[in-house]
């Protein structure tokens, strides 16, 4: 089998913010954590990045910044995406510009189009810029779910090397590895079921807990990727009620309480996300607490 560009545990990384800004001192200290912490590759600005209320030139630099701080240690796959196709090429040309090893791109929103839009959009990205993409497929946020069909169809591109599949359908990726072939990357966006995603032939996941237990999910995907299925099945009961807490509110507000309770920076969010609730947040200590993270 052909190795996949990209494997293991990769951190969907948060933007600190602090008095309305990027806190860029707190955000290169949680990139050293995590590559201290043996996590497999780094993604800012994406959804967890709360990239939809960053500015441009915030977004670009805190891309500039991670591939900065990374110094080739671990590979960046920048948060490229948009639901305009020639924005979305413009953030790939910066990502490939300042060095990122690929972008994220994820499906149009708001606007839906068909499957043979969705082609085009990523074959025009494909056509633009000679960097890596990966397909961002998260349809409980975008309201569009781009078929394993049209996946197939993408995977012919160069430059279209794999998926990001936050479905959380595990059937799903079976098919989809038989149909994309085995230079295709598969990378869950789901923390709960990358364990069964991994049984189903793929090859890790953009995590939002490794923000918050970055060497738990180094250590579970170590595990997944050398076949060892019983100490990854402990990994997993021991981080699987911190998945599910970092989302009983509004992500990112839950993770950047946790990493707020580590000392690692401020849990400032921006509108029209909101601080963590004050009623989840003894059930996001306790799941730390399970997680070994306190």
């Amino acid at each position: 089998m052909s190795q996949p560009l990209f494997q293991g545990a990769l951190t969907a990384l948060i933007t600190p913010f602090r008095d309305g800004a990027v806190d860029e001192a707190a955000f290169t200290k949680l990139v050293e954590r995590q590559i201290a912490a043996g996590i497999h590759g780094l993604v800012p600005v994406g959804t967890t990045g709360e990239t939809a209320t960053l500015s441009h030139d915030e977004h670009r630099r805190v891309v500039e910044l991670c591939v900065k701080t990374a110094a080739g240690r671990v590979p960046v796959i920048a948060g490229a995406g948009s639901n305009s196709t020639e924005e979305a090429i413009e953030l790939v040309r910066h990502a490939k510009t300042v060095g990122a090893d690929a972008a994220l791109v994820v499906t149009p929103y708001y606007n839906r189009p068909n499957q043979e839009g969705l082609y085009r959009h990523y074959e025009a990205i494909n056509d633009a810029v000679q960097l890596p993409v990966l397909v961002y497929n998260v349809p409980g946020r975008t309201s569009i779910d781009i078929g394993n069909d049209t996946l197939a169809r993408l995977a012919r591109l160069p430059n279209v090397v794999g998926v990001k599949d936050a479905t959380g359908d595990l059937a799903r990726a079976s098919l989809q590895r038989l149909v994309c072939g085995e230079h295709w990357t598969m990378l869950s966006g789901d923390d709960p079921t990358a364990l069964g995603y991994i049984a189903h032939g793929g090859h890790g996941c953009i995590s939002v807990t490794s923000n918050v237990a970055p060497e738990g999910m180094a250590a579970f995907f170590n595990a997944c990727l050398q076949g060892a299925w019983t100490t990854a099945l402990e990994w997993q009961d021991r981080l699987v009620r911190l998945h599910k807490a970092l989302f009983l509110d509004a992500s990112p507000a839950p993770t950047k309480f946790a990493l707020a309770h580590l000392g690692l920076c401020a849990e400032d969010v921006r509108l029209p996300i909101t601080p963590c609730a004050e009623a989840v947040r003894p059930a996001v200590l306790d799941a730390m607490k399970e997680a070994g993270v306190i």
